[in-house]
This record gives C-alpha cells, structure tokens and sequence, in this order.
C-alpha cells in the first residue's frame, strides 16, 4: 500500500513532499540536470525544463503487513476454470503484452527502461547544479565599510515584536497553565446556570431543591471568580520567534571572463566557449552576491563588454590574444588593487594567435598576471575531427604549448580541451569543484 501526495502544487501546498523527493533521488535528479546541460543550448541553462531519471532509481516510502501476525481473510473472484485445490501454470516466458510507462513494448527477455519525468523550476536547476561547486582558493582579503547582516532563526523568547508572535506555542503555554490551575469553561458554567433555571422555574421547591440551589450558586461564583483571576491567555504565555543578525563576510573577488571572437573562431567553437561562459556566469551569480564580472571580447584588438554585447555579439576579424591579457591588466591596475581583492580570470580560445604573440602572453602571465591571479583557467575550444590530431602534444596549438609551461610553474593555473558540447560540463566541474585530489 502507496501514500504518495500527487496533488497539483499552485500555491506551496505540496512543497515539502517535493523537497523531500528532491533528497532522496538528489544522485539521479544530478545525472539528468548533467545531461540537460549537454543536450540543450547555451540559452536554455538555466530554465524550468522537465529531466527524465531511471524510475528504477526511486524508491517510494510504504506500510508493509506483517503477514504472520493477526487474522487474515482474503476473497477472490470466481471463475468458471479453476476449483478448489488446481494448480495453475506459470504463463510462458515473454506472453506479456503492451506498453510500459515510456510508450516501450514489453520485450522477451523481459529487460525494459521506464522513465520518471520530472520537471524542476529554476531555482531547483540551479541549486543541484552548482551545489559543490566554489571558487578555488577564496580568502578573504578586506571587509567593506558597511558589513551586511542578515536575520538567523534563534530559538524562542518571551519579548518580541508582535509580528513574531509564534501562536501555536503561545496557545499550547495557554492551554497547559489553563489545565494546571483548573480554568472552568464556559460549558460547565452554562450547564451550571441552565440547571438553575430549571430548579427555580418550578412551583414547589423541597429541601433538597433549596439545598442543590445553594450549591449551584455558590459554585457559580467559585467557577466565574476562577475565571476572571485566571486569563484565557496571560503575558506568561506568549512566545516569539527570535531573529539574530549575523554579520557576512564581504569577501571582495573579481571573475575576468576573457573569449576569443575572432575569424578562426567557427560558430562550433564559439559554442562551446559561450557554454562555459554561460555556466561560470550563472555559477558566480548563483552562488556569491558580491562578485564582479568583467567581459573582455578580443579579435586582434580587444575591450571590456556589457553581458549582452559578450554572449551575442557577431563581430569578427583577426587574432591577437595578449590585447585581452593587457586589458585585463590595465582593468586590475584601475579598478581592483590586488591587496584588497580576489581576482580569478577564465580565458576562451582555439589557440590560435598571430606570429610570436604566445610569448608575450607567456610574459604577461609571469609578470603582472599569474602573481596578482587567485586562480587562471584556460579552455582551448576545437572541432570534433581535430581532437584526435591535438591529443599529440608535438600538434598542440602555439598557445597550448606555450600556456603549459605556465601551468608547470604555477598551481593556480588549469587547462582543458573541449571539442563537443557534453565535455563543458566535467570541464566546469573540475575546474570548480570543492573538494580536488591532492
């Protein structure tokens, strides 16, 4: 037997049997959010969108009977084959017939793989996806002026503001001081007042009327006098939820997201980096209210853009890749002094660049770049059919080749390859997760 809640949701009533869902299939509701990040577009990340997960992977909560214990009477229906004391045949194997929950004839080996579609609102996306991942190596370098605070459950107190009242504590205090000191109800002085009436509407009142009218009376005046010294809700009784303000940590951190536009960049490459922007932009949005992202767009010139102009932008032409690291530097020198921020930065590109410019980006990395950087990410972005050339490294890209003797000197400087949409995905989380190896 099943009791499961499948009513419609419209305004909160089901909202703790959903998150209690969301718990216990949390591995398989994190294996689809995966895949419908692989398999949708750059647009469509964040979303409300149905995921399918195993059905198999879901195990409802039920009562089970304990057939041994207590009396157990079963009927069945009649039928005009079997009597009393037959045996009835195994049916043969793969008899069965038509479809399962996912549309799928039965099939005969008896192998089948039913779906649960679920559908989960932004919010719900956003939280299972980037729920272990962190900026690498966050230190908190300077608080602002102005702390910020926000209010913390903490516990219940006897004072508070009127809009904090708890009201179930406050009448169980009520009912269990009322019950202590013995507060008649109103329905025994009622039955109390009724048999009053009846006694002294009678025409003939005997000694034993006159007697029970006296104790009707004064037992009256005990219960209304015991009523007035005892309050239906006294100041005792009241209770409030109490607020602490904590203070939060400012931690100041700046995410220079650096992407290569230029010609050599086809409109496949340009999607993947657009993916993984798109991820670490939600992410830093997601998950920190005070960091700063700056958008740097580079072709052979390059310049800080709006959100907008980064992710949609058609401009086009030639390959410098040190403009975005000079203007990256020339930012980090006018805006964010290395002493009191957390500057990371996330590079996008096919590793292609023009003459000897990869060892002037070298340069900049040691000089200026590297020593100011929490932490440097680099994703260099292919087709499909050059994935397999590039893995020697002796066919590396000029800028692959060159950015691996940074990441030799430096621990704070990471490197991946992407060529098809599924690889963002293990990419961004190795890149950010909070708990790495080693």
């Amino acid at each position: 037997m099943y009791f499961i809640d499948r009513r419609l949701n419209p305004k909160g009533k089901s909202v703790i049997n959903r998150q209690r869902f969301l718990r216990r299939a949390r591995e398989e509701i994190r294996q689809g959010v995966k895949e419908a990040v692989n398999s949708g577009k750059v647009a469509d990340i964040s979303a409300d969108g149905r995921i399918s997960i195993p059905s198999k992977g879901l195990h409802e909560p039920r009562f089970v009977y304990d057939h041994a214990k207590g009396v157990s009477e079963r009927i069945f229906p009649g039928n005009k084959k079997f009597v009393k004391g037959d045996q009835i045949a195994r049916p043969p194997s793969g008899s069965g017939s038509g479809p399962g929950d996912d549309g799928q004839e039965a099939s005969e080996d008896g192998e089948g793989d039913d779906d649960f579609r679920f559908t989960l609102t932004r919010e719900e996306f956003l939280d299972i996806f980037f729920e272990d991942l962190a900026l690498p190596d966050l230190v908190k370098k300077e608080l602002k002026e102005l702390l910020e605070f926000e209010n913390r459950r903490a516990g219940i107190v006897k004072t508070g503001s009127p809009a904090n009242m708890d009201l179930r504590r406050t009448m169980r205090h009520s009912l269990t001081r009322r019950i202590g000191l013995k507060r008649p109800r109103l329905k025994a002085i009622d039955d109390l007042e009724n048999e009053l009436e009846v006694l002294r509407s009678r025409s003939f009142l005997g000694d034993e009327d006159q007697r029970r009218i006296s104790e009707i009376e004064a037992e009256l005046e005990t219960f209304r006098r015991r009523r007035r010294i005892i309050p239906y809700i006294d100041p005792t009784d009241v209770r409030f939820r109490n607020y602490t303000k904590f203070p939060i940590p400012n931690t100041r951190a700046v995410m220079f997201c650096l992407m290569d536009v230029s010609g050599s960049m086809s409109e496949d490459k340009k999607d993947l980096a657009k993916r993984f922007f798109m991820l670490l932009h939600l992410f830093l949005i997601r998950r920190y209210k005070k960091v700063d992202i700056v958008f740097i767009r580079h072709t052979s010139q390059a310049s800080e853009v709006d959100e907008e102009t980064f992710f949609y932008s058609t401009e086009t032409g030639g390959t410098v890749v040190s403009t975005a690291l000079e203007e990256m530097r020339k930012i980090v020198a006018d805006r964010y002094p290395t002493s009191t921020w957390n500057i990371y930065a996330a590079q996008a590109s096919d590793g292609d660049t023009f003459g000897q410019d990869q060892e002037v980006c070298v340069a900049m990395l040691r000089e200026s770049i590297m020593p100011a950087c929490q932490y440097f990410a680099y994703i260099e972005v292919m087709e499909e059919h050059e994935e397999d050339l590039f893995k020697d490294e002796s066919n590396a890209t000029k800028l692959w080749r060159a950015y691996s003797v940074v990441q030799e000197e430096y621990d704070n400087f990471a490197m991946h390859r992407a060529a098809r949409p599924p690889d963002i995905f293990p990419i961004f989380r190795d890149l950010f997760t909070t708990q790495k190896e080693g």
